[in-house]
């Protein structure tokens, strides 16, 4: 024993001197206060994507990465990913009546998009509107919807949250096309209040177009809030047969390109190099006015200092720290735009990525909506994916404790962009600021245009990046690759994604 300790004491000493030596260890605040502060500044107004204060980030990032040394991705010769957003502005007006009782525009429907005005026609209950993909059946088997108003169910079976919901439509609206229906409009029965609902889709939204969707106003489009029951107790029960009439204007779509910010660094050993660690962040946020949200007569600008220039800056310190001193496994950067108005950002990488991403080991997102405590950082996604003792290690480095999966209740996990590539297969999660719930603290700044660069806790900021920066190091060194625990709703989509 006498022997041996030396020899192991001087093998720790030179651990800790390698791990104190990383450049992530070592940068200042000013680097990511300066980030934070552009990021955050007035001038960009919000962030918005497909706006110019959007654009002008994503070029600041993409100089960032050009400073640092980062390459272009491979096949590519900028750093940006060029997406088709359009701006889609519901039809204004519209009408509708089913069996003589008339459906008032927002107090009692809200029709999306069409173009067409049809009096009297049959109405058809179709379920949920959808094929079973496991089984192949249709809820419009032994159904006729020929030139008839078809009435649907909210989201999937067994799945009516929000995200669900979403998901469903565009599947919803191609299977009426192709059953000839005039319109198609879905029964609301969600958690959210009607009014939130009516409020966020009767503005304008940003969309990621589908080439084979077709032209909006094909079909006519909405939702329908019951009236006394006229529709769950009567047709659906099958008590009554119903006609209806329902017109619509038309909406408008209106081209606004954005982009993500994309660039690698390539790792140093000759066969890991060929893996990859993707380290994500959003950069966009809500921008002013009306289209954020809550704003005041003095301040209508929703600067997201929080959500997420903080994010953004922690893997532009990453990107900083990892070029100059390389891992063995190499590192794609992904800035990504249109969080804020459905994750369309990462969405479109996922379907369309610069590396195949079965060559990608993890996603290791960063985003958040605040922080209540300096103290510690917050993992969304704790415990799924094998990577917890490199978290602990890295939190532990900077004097930081970790809250595992807060607000469990919210389903964080799947709110953010590392959903996006969980869903593919990639092993993920979300690494946060330092919260475990969603209390004044987190609701003071959350969406709120309070939330300036001057209000974030700068000496903290720096400690959550260096954090993140040296856990991105740690999987990318690490020889044990993650993987989704046993059980895991995300296991069967990596499985197949790596072919195991």
């Amino acid at each position: 024993m006498l022997k041996i300790l030396p020899t192991l004491f001087i093998a720790i000493l030179l651990s800790c001197s390698n791990s104190n030596g990383q450049p992530e260890l070592k940068k200042k605040n000013s680097q990511t206060t300066d980030i934070l502060n552009f990021l955050a500044d007035d001038k960009l107004m919000g962030r918005r994507t497909g706006e110019p204060g959007n654009n002008e980030a994503a070029q600041y990032i993409a100089d960032k990465l050009k400073s640092y040394g980062v390459s272009f991705a491979p096949g590519m010769d900028s750093y940006f990913q060029k997406i088709p957003f359009s701006v889609f502005k519901p039809t204004e007006k519209y009408s509708l009546v089913l069996n003589n009782v008339t459906f008032d525009p927002i107090s009692d429907c809200l029709i999306l998009s069409g173009k067409a005005n049809f009096e009297n026609v049959p109405v058809v209950f179709a379920k949920y509107g959808l094929v079973n993909e496991e089984t192949g059946e249709s809820d419009y088997d032994g159904l006729d919807v020929e030139g008839k108003i078809v009435i649907v169910l909210p989201g999937e079976p067994d799945n009516s949250q929000q995200s669900a919901v979403m998901r469903a439509s565009k599947k919803k609206r191609a299977l009426a096309i192709k059953h000839k229906a005039v319109a198609l409009l879905e029964l609301y029965q969600l958690n959210t209040p009607w009014s939130f609902f009516t409020n966020y889709f009767s503005r304008e939204t940003l969309q990621l177009e589908d080439a084979a969707e077709g032209d909006k106003d094909q079909l006519i489009v909405g939702w329908v809030k019951d009236k006394g029951d006229l529709i769950k107790k009567e047709l659906i029960a099958g008590k009554v047969k119903m006609t209806g009439s329902v017109s619509a204007s038309g909406s408008t779509t209106i081209p606004k390109p954005s982009q993500n910010v994309i660039g690698v660094i390539e790792g140093t050993d000759p066969s890991l190099k060929n893996e990859y660690l993707l380290l994500s962040a959003h950069y966009d946020h809500v921008g002013t006015g009306k289209k954020g949200g809550v704003f005041t007569s003095e301040d209508s600008i929703f600067n997201g200092a929080r959500d997420n220039a903080m994010g953004t800056a922690a893997i532009l310190h990453a990107a900083a720290a990892l070029a100059k001193k390389k891992p063995q496994r190499s590192i794609i950067f992904l800035a990504v735009t249109g969080e804020e108005v459905g994750l369309l950002g990462s969405k479109y990488y996922a379907e369309n990525p610069v590396i195949p991403l079965n060559k990608v080991i993890f996603n290791l997102n960063t985003d958040g909506a605040g922080y209540n405590s300096t103290k510690h950082i917050s993992v969304i996604g704790w415990g799924r994916t094998g990577v917890d003792s490199l978290i602990s290690q890295a939190t532990r480095k900077v004097g930081l404790d970790v809250f595992k999966n807060p607000a469990a209740e919210q389903n964080l996990f799947d709110r953010s962009d590392n959903v996006s590539f969980a869903a593919k297969g990639v092993p993920a999660l979300t690494f946060s600021p330092g919260f475990d719930a969603f209390d004044e603290e987190i609701a003071k700044y959350y969406h709120q245009v309070g939330d300036e660069a001057d209000t974030v806790d700068k000496a903290y900021l720096l400690r959550f990046s260096q954090s993140l920066a040296y856990l991105a190091r740690l999987i990318a060194d690490n020889q044990v690759l993650p993987k989704w625990v046993k059980g895991d709703k995300y296991e069967e989509a990596g499985l197949k994604l790596y072919r195991k």
